[in-house]
């Protein structure tokens, strides 16, 4: 099949592709009888192609498929099965075809099969992968879903989708009636969706004998999921490559040269092969970028051309696309050098990759529940980390792997496992969707990796604050409603607060644009400049959120008067904005306007541009997001939190940097504790509407400050009549509680 067949089809026609071997379009009654005899698929009841035979072959060379038999069997006495398996061995794309062909052998009874994924782009390749392998359609009979795009039918049989897409399913269907078999793949990233999974699971298990669980896992986990699921069957899958390990060590004091050197050391050698370089963050792709590029296009032409991949976090894998006909007809084929950092660990599937440079270390976001904020850590990766790194060389004939670091830097300041994400991570989001399964009696979860207890408490707080819970601690329905939408709850609350304030429509696109990745693209060293030239045209006086809209809004205006998807594309690149991330926000943004008429809240006609509209964002922001406030307490651009002693900058990118304007009084969108203590995406409010619109409670319980004596002095300079306007508004909240009324109508 040709890459565009393979897209996710907007109609439901189908539409099937055979060789021209088996065309019989001039009648011949031959061709016909020739049709009659080939085998069907009994997927779909169409015969089989050519491609799907050539495919088989390739899977059955596969280290999983010795293990075809074993795992059908134990599939059909067991409800859990569990398999171990090194990254390229291909439980990922095999397991979950058997299972389909289990549901299928009983008909369907109990449902499909759904596998999920902790990454995006992980599901979506497989998915594409897999339905390649099963000659069947592509958002037919297998599918996937993700974030803000779902690629199933109703008749579909096998969907990948993300460990949160399973869990926002549950909020509907708590018991997974849909299914017959669950999948829970890469168990070991242990990320927040996939540890609650694991404990509500035990609970559906319980309640559905019928109900089929595999876990896919590296073999570290093993002994921790079957102490946690109790004696269920393992099969392990042995994947022996050859792999050459070679330990630097002395590289670690200048990693970053010492990359360099690797990468152009193995170019000049001559041996064949694509190279992925794993890098610390996501800054040290960029500047190695520019600098292989630089140095790159002084290399002697007759070693082939060097091109250089950034894979960025968040970004869709457009890699190791099968070489076009000029590349095949080159004598030298080009050699592919990936930037990536931990999150490209599961999207690098290419056999041609025979040399792989680890740098050993990751920054990693860690949540301090008491100040509220991520910290940016940088700590040593997990063995399993480093082994899935190692296997990644694993379908080559031979591969190499640079360690930059020293053998007993592995054994001893290495962790076995990765860390849970349930125990370094801001728990509002599950705090509130285990809120809202708690209605279907599945609440009191028994988690794998336990959170911390403080954690909990935080998530619990700030959602008191946001008035998601009642009098007993359950979802108000306010928080029901607040659980409708796939975002933070603090923008959730945004969302619902900008009903009541008129301005839903200026909201939806807010919330769009900073859920989607940054609209600004990675500028090239030189380009600064002419970016910022061209990014000034957006700026708004009120704010970056404000600014959001206007790009936003000149993007939809191109949209409607360009001719062509390129002529957008072009006006994106003129304006060195990020046209992906702009067509992920108009995606987000027709979902967010789905489930506001859905569930029929008010919806007032735009009116951005107004005085009156500009205040109403804003109370509608502060609704959410009164916990980030911050004030600059010198003059200078030196943002104290409101919450915490933290000191920040402006980033570079917010209007307000780029024209040298700091308002006293900012509220923020994102902050974290790192070299330059950013705070991203911020707008200016003024102390009076802070305190117009910040729970009483809340106030009181910010901790001694200048800025909060500021406050207590705006509340006692407050008119009369807004003073009372205020208390009434309180008086819905009884004094022992802490429950905020919903002022929604």
């Amino acid at each position: 099949m040709e890459e565009e067949e393979l897209e996710c089809p907007n109609s439901t026609s189908e539409k099937r592709y055979f060789p021209e071997s088996l065309d019989s379009s001039d009648g011949d009654e031959e061709g016909v009888l020739a049709c009659e005899d080939l085998e069907l698929n009994p997927f779909d009841g169409l015969p089989y192609s050519s491609r799907y035979y050539k495919l088989l072959k390739e899977r059955e060379e596969l280290p999983i498929w010795k293990e075809k038999y074993s795992f059908m069997e134990n599939l059909l006495q067991n409800q859990i099965v569990i398999i171990s398996g090194d990254a390229k061995c291909g439980k990922s794309s095999q397991v979950p075809q058997w299972c389909a062909e289990y549901c299928l052998s009983v008909h369907y009874q109990h449902g499909g099969v759904v596998c999920t994924q902790v990454r995006k782009q992980t599901a979506v390749q497989l998915a594409l992968r897999v339905a390649d392998e099963m000659d069947v359609n592509i958002g037919h009979e297998v599918g996937y879903v993700i974030p803000f795009e779902n690629c199933c039918t109703s008749e579909t049989i096998l969907r990948y989708c993300t460990d949160d897409m399973l869990q926002r399913e549950m909020m509907s269907s708590p018991f997974l009636g849909s299914y017959g078999v669950v999948i829970l793949d890469d168990v070991h990233e242990s990320s927040i969706a996939t540890d609650v999974l694991l404990g509500l699971l035990k609970d559906v298990l319980l309640a559905r004998p019928e109900l089929k669980l595999i876990i896919n896992c590296s073999p570290l986990l093993v002994s921790k999921l079957s102490s946690y699921y109790g004696n269920v069957p393992l099969i392990e899958v042995k994947n022996k490559h050859p792999v050459e390990v070679v330990y630097l060590s002395g590289a670690q004091k200048d990693s970053f040269q010492s990359i360099l050197r690797l990468i152009f050391e193995i170019h000049h050698s001559g041996e064949e092969g694509d190279i992925v370089v794993f890098l610390t963050c996501e800054q040290d792709i960029g500047k190695a970028y520019e600098i292989v590029c630089q140095e790159g296009s002084n290399l002697n032409p007759d070693l082939g051309e060097l091109v250089v991949v950034p894979l960025y976090p968040r970004e869709k894998c457009a890699l190791f696309k099968p070489m076009d006909e000029t590349e095949k007809k080159c004598q030298v084929y080009p050699r592919r050098v990936v930037l990536t950092t931990s999150s490209g660990e599961s999207l690098i599937w290419s056999n041609t990759v025979r040399f792989v440079i680890d740098v050993g270390v990751e920054r990693r976001r860690v949540y301090n529940p008491r100040i509220r904020a991520n910290s940016l850590v940088t700590q040593p990766i997990s063995q399993s980390q480093a082994e899935i790194r190692k296997q990644i060389l694993g379908a080559s004939s031979s591969g190499k792997l640079f360690c930059l670091y020293t053998e007993e830097f592995a054994s001893k300041d290495m962790r076995p496992l990765k860390p849970a994400e349930m125990q370094e991570a801001n728990l509002t989001s599950m705090v509130l969707f285990m809120k809202r399964i708690d209605i279907a009696g599945l609440g009191h979860c028994d988690f794998m990796n336990r959170p911390a207890p403080e954690s909990l408490m935080q998530a619990l707080e700030d959602l008191d604050y946001l008035a998601a819970l009642d009098n007993d601690g359950n979802l108000s329905e306010f928080g029901i409603i607040m659980s409708e939408f796939p975002l933070d709850p603090q923008l959730s609350k945004s969302i619902l607060a900008s009903c009541e304030f008129d301005c839903v429509d200026e909201m939806l696109t807010i919330a769009a644009m900073v859920t989607a990745p940054s609209c600004f693209l990675h500028l090239p060293h030189g380009a600064e400049e002419a970016a910022m030239t061209c990014w000034e045209t957006f700026l708004h006086p009120e704010g970056d959120h404000f600014t959001l809209i206007n790009i936003y809004k000149a993007y939809q205006d191109t949209s409607l008067n360009s001719t062509s998807e390129h002529c957008v594309e072009k006006w994106c690149h003129d304006h060195f904005l990020n046209s992906s991330a702009l067509r992920m926000a108009d995606v987000i943004r027709a979902e967010l306007l789905e489930i506001i008429k859905r569930i029929e809240l008010p919806y007032a006609e735009p009116a951005f541009g107004s005085k009156e509209n500009n205040l109403n964002i804003k109370k509608a922001l502060l609704s959410g997001y009164f916990m980030q406030i911050a004030r600059d307490v010198d003059g200078s651009g030196n943002y104290l939190m409101l919450t915490h002693k933290q000191v920040a900058q402006l980033h570079p990118l917010s209007g307000y940097s780029i024209t040298k304007k700091m308002p006293e009084w900012v509220l923020f969108h994102q902050f974290s504790i790192s070299e330059n203590n950013y705070i991203r995406v911020t707008s200016a409010i003024s102390p009076e509407l802070f305190m117009q619109l910040a729970p009483q409670y809340y106030f009181t319980n910010l901790p001694p400050s200048e800025s909060k004596d500021i406050l207590q002095q705006v509340v006692d300079h407050l008119s009369p009549i807004s003073t009372i306007k205020k208390e009434q508004k309180m008086c819905e909240k009884c004094p022992e509680t802490t429950e905020q009324r919903c002022t929604l109508q």
